[in-house]
């Protein structure tokens, strides 16, 4: 099976930038890889997929044009880039494969695997 490991989250002020990685070990049997999120009291939200067979990727309309998901297939590693950070944006965020990013959306919740997670705080 495929281990996952997260890094990269922290406290950032408004406005601010990180950046997520996710590197992934194991059995890579997986087509997909992406991001969700989960902050306290709320469901699970899918943020970004990116596909490992051609590169097509999904973003929530609650971050297109802040962040950007990308792939180092030499690594089996994928990064997040946050820019525009909001206090919104405030969650738990988890590196998750999945078989294809179709699908991916507001309510999806049917990933395959994911890691431990990684804090993003946002708050001045």
């Amino acid at each position: 099976q495929v281990q996952l490991v997260e890094s990269g989250g922290g406290l950032v002020q408004p406005g601010g930038s990180l950046r997520l990685s996710c590197a992934a070990s194991g059995t890579l049997d997986y087509y997909a890889l992406g991001w969700f999120r989960q902050a306290p009291g709320k469901e699970r939200e899918a943020v970004s997929c990116i596909s490992t067979s051609d590169g097509s990727t999904y973003y929530a309309d609650s971050v297109k044009g802040r962040f950007t998901i990308s792939r180092d297939d030499s690594k089996n590693t994928i990064y997040l880039r946050m820019n525009s950070l909001k206090p919104e944006d405030t969650a738990v965020y988890y590196c998750a494969t999945d078989t294809t990013c179709w699908g991916w959306g507001p309510t999806y919740v049917d990933y395959i695997s994911w890691g431990q997670g990684t804090q993003v705080t946002v708050s001045s």
